[in-house]
């Protein structure tokens, strides 16, 4: 783990930050592929867990949640509308084009089963010590955690910090094949900004520090 902030680490799943989850206090946001499961609990081994939350039930997010519940015992939370996702496992439901070619090649080799959601979190809710923020648009129920001491924002896909092709850090849009509605998702970039965040972790994509490259990616878009 890459300790980002006060009890906040990064778990890299995937080579140069492609896919990451994250450990917030004493919880896991996110599992990676259903393949990620031996290197999340690697990482975490020693270190108290005690709750595994998803930002969204899509196929690289949700991949190991039920291993990782399992195997500690915890409970799984997301919001309401992800619920029937993480439940089901049926993880590109939402895709704009889920019979696509790229979309089945996830849900047969990224996705996990899925397992039950214990509690469903909502906005203003706490997840140790970070506020739940709606950040709907890449998913239909799609949150981030946001912690206002400092401004630590786990952002989950709400934008990613490379190109996903290319691997190209930088900051952009989640990819359109992958989103449900990118103007509502922009509305939730917007609103992200709004809180003035001074650290951001993404589902794709290093850390940034840099909130200059976030002010003028936010103006650039429509």
């Amino acid at each position: 783990m890459k300790q980002v902030a006060e009890n906040v680490f990064q778990i890299p799943l995937m080579p140069r930050n492609s896919i990451n989850c994250y450990v917030i206090d004493d919880v896991l946001v996110d599992a990676g592929i259903k393949s990620s499961g031996k290197k999340i609990l690697n990482a975490i081994e020693g270190y108290q867990i005690s709750k595994h939350a998803l930002t969204h039930a899509h196929a690289d997010h949700q991949g190991a949640s039920k291993e990782i519940c399992m195997r500690l015992g915890i409970p799984l939370l997301s919001s309401e509308i992800e619920r029937e996702n993480a439940e089901s496992g049926y993880a590109t439901r939402n895709y704009p084009d889920r019979d696509g070619l790229i979309a089945k090649f996830q849900q047969k080799f990224w996705a996990g089963p899925g397992h039950p959601v214990d509690q469903t979190l909502k906005e203003g809710d706490m997840v140790g010590s970070f506020e739940v923020i709606d950040t709907p648009g890449h998913a239909p129920g799609h949150i981030s955690f946001f912690r206002r001491h400092d401004g630590v924002l786990i952002a989950g896909d709400a934008l990613v910090n490379m190109n996903l092709l290319t691997t190209r850090v930088g900051l952009g849009l989640p990819p359109a094949a992958f989103t449900t509605d990118q103007q509502q998702n922009i509305r939730s970039i917007k609103k992200l900004h709004a809180l003035r965040p001074k650290i951001i972790c993404f589902g794709h994509g290093p850390v940034l520090r840099d909130m200059g490259k976030f002010d003028a990616f936010v103006r650039k878009l429509p």
